[in-house]
């Protein structure tokens, strides 16, 4: 049984299925999904179709990324709409065949409403906390604030309290590599920039990666 995590996937459908396959995630591994499923890239639909898919399986853990937090803003607020746009939820709304419509909530599948709204914040193991963005070290998980949760950067990661290696994503890796720094690694390795979407075993140190070409390559840290 693996231990995996998934960094951003931000819309790139294919890169995301490819990554599957060479991956072959059991029913016996856990997966951790880092958040930012949508925006940026031409197939959050697509995205979320599988994910929504897989999240019928034993074993997915599926965090909420600051872009999930803006999409649900952006559907609450029209105010919000906007920025989100302007974030990559343009793209989005493309996926769903929607250009300029103020009903633009009503066009995204109830399915898919309710699983963003059911990603969580965080996820512990016996030696490991993942997260979408980063963590306050000298705060217990239940007392993290949204702002860092979702927003900081993996710069501003230091070593948390518990002892515990955090596992994140969020900040962009534009030279499509994993950054490790032992206590905190990230997997936000620009694939929706042209770089690659990673797959890590945190346990064994394994990775696979692949990119909206369909490429793949694996590697160890």
């Amino acid at each position: 049984m693996r231990l995996l995590a998934i960094g951003d996937i931000h819309g790139c459908f294919t890169a995301l299925t490819a990554l599957w396959r060479v991956v072959k995630a059991s029913e016996h591994d856990t997966v951790v999904f880092l958040g930012d499923y949508v925006d940026r890239g031409p197939e959050s639909r697509q995205v979320l179709d599988l994910l929504v898919h897989e999240s019928t399986r034993p074993n997915r853990i599926f965090l909420r990324g600051n872009h999930e937090l803006m999409m649900l803003s952006a559907a609450e607020n029209p105010f919000q709409a906007d920025s989100w746009k302007e974030c990559g939820g343009h793209e989005t709304l493309m996926s769903y065949g929607v250009r300029d419509s103020h009903d633009w909530p009503s066009k995204i599948p109830d399915t898919h409403w309710r699983f963003v709204r059911e990603t969580l914040p965080y996820y512990e193991t016996a030696n490991h906390i993942f997260v979408h963005a980063c963590l306050e070290p000298q705060l217990d998980l239940d007392e993290q604030l949204d702002d860092v949760l979702y927003w900081q950067t993996f710069e501003q990661l230091r070593p948390h309290k518990s002892g515990k290696r955090v596992v994140c994503g969020h900040t962009t890796l534009r030279d499509g590599k994993i950054a490790d720094v032992g206590y905190g690694v990230c997997l936000e390795t620009a694939v929706a920039y042209g770089g690659w979407l990673s797959c890590l075993d945190v346990e064994s140190g394994a990775f696979w990666q692949s990119d909206e070409k369909g490429q793949t390559r694996t590697g160890k840290l």
